[in-house]
């Protein structure tokens, strides 16, 4: 009987103390923690507890309809500097990378040979017309004489074709003298055009070759104003004619790295689409005046053809399902799922193309605990967020 007690009085215990834990269980547990019913959760019930979440008002306003694209940077102008005569180079007047003006000089070649043909024509030239007036004066007299009676008149064409031979002769010799000039002028080789000079292929001491295959004594590219050339699909095409035409397309240039911007205008379109990639090469005229631009650069590219009016949300207020795309929007601390069209994204910024008017209160973070119906405690967006 004593053993039977002791038993009963054990199992007793163990209840009392089970009924206890599970007392201080459900008190230390937070009420979050208990397993909801389906139709339970946030957007449940008046007093349910609101979801924090930031929000800002969708925007209509004037947008650009804007590409995104690569583009290259391209010079108007480049020419390779290379001699007209072969002569020794006896002077360079230019610093390798200088920006150099069109018409500057910039290698200095001997003249010697050719200064002492100039001056050998020249002697040529005065025998020439030496004789010349010889055999002007012989046609003269023959001309007077035959008028006489007093010499045959062979004599008369004898003289005039010898008049002629040294009128000639004059003229030839002249024309040799004009030439040797003009290569004088190639003996100081001057800039053709305004722009930056590379390093000097070769210095002073060396012979500059007209027939030598190596590389040219120097490169001058134009820097400024200069192109940008990139590629837009065939799609873009017809608007971006209509954009030229309208004079609204305009270009903006950024070197990956610099927060600078340049700016210019599309200035040519490509006569063909590549028919293998479905693209049409297009170039804008950059002035380019601060020489942010360097040929050959990569750069990113901001063809905007118009601005038009369109309602827009910053881009992490759009969120995707398997239905599409919506936003949450806030009507009286309660979000309802509103499906939207997007038209395009402009860095942070997308516009759509429905789905709002423009006015609306839209959820821009905390949209994982939200389902449609839920009530939240809106705030504005956090600064620098």
């Amino acid at each position: 009987m004593k053993k039977r007690t002791v038993i009963v009085g054990a199992v007793a215990l163990i209840v009392a103390a089970g009924a206890g834990f599970a007392t201080k269980d459900s008190w230390w547990r937070p009420g979050g923690a208990v397993a909801q019913a389906p139709g339970s959760g946030p957007g449940a019930g008046q007093g349910a507890r609101a979801v924090p979440v930031e929000v800002t008002v969708a925007l209509k306003q004037k947008r650009p309809v804007r590409l995104d694209l690569l583009g290259t940077v391209t010079p108007m102008a480049s020419v390779a500097v290379k001699t007209r005569i072969d002569s020794e180079i006896t002077q360079v007047h230019f610093r390798d990378g200088a920006m150099v003006r069109q018409g500057d000089p910039l290698f200095t070649l001997d003249s010697r040979a050719i200064e002492a043909q100039i001056k050998q024509a020249e002697g040529q030239l005065a025998r020439d017309k030496a004789q010349l007036d010889g055999a002007d004066r012989d046609q003269r007299r023959y001309g007077e004489l035959v008028e006489k009676n007093a010499t045959p008149i062979n004599n008369l064409e004898n003289a005039k074709t010898q008049a002629g031979v040294f009128r000639g002769a004059v003229r030839a010799t002249e024309a040799q003298i004009e030439n040797l000039k003009i290569q004088l002028t190639y003996c100081v080789i001057r800039a053709p055009i305004t722009g930056r000079v590379s390093m000097a292929a070769v210095k002073v001491g060396n012979i500059a070759r007209l027939a030598d295959p190596g590389p040219p004594l120097a490169t001058i590219i134009q820097i400024a104003p200069v192109y940008v050339t990139f590629s837009t699909p065939q799609r873009v095409l017809p608007e971006l004619r209509q954009a030229i035409t309208q004079e609204t397309a305009t270009v903006a240039a950024i070197i990956p790295g610099d927060t600078r911007t340049a700016t210019g205008q599309v200035a040519m379109i490509e006569n063909t689409v590549d028919a293998a990639t479905g693209m049409v090469a297009v170039r804008a005229a950059m002035p380019n005046d601060n020489e942010l631009l360097w040929p050959g650069t990569l750069v990113s590219v901001q063809l905007t053809l118009r601005e038009e009016e369109a309602v827009s949300v910053p881009s992490n207020a759009v969120q995707v399902s398997q239905t599409g795309t919506f936003v949450f929007v806030v009507t009286n601390n309660v979000v309802q799922v509103r499906p939207i069209k997007v038209a395009r994204t402009i860095d942070t910024t997308t516009i759509l193309e429905s789905g709002l008017n423009g006015g609306e209160t839209v959820v821009t973070d905390g949209q994982l605990l939200l389902t449609n119906g839920t009530r939240v405690a809106p705030r504005a967006p956090r600064a620098g967020s």
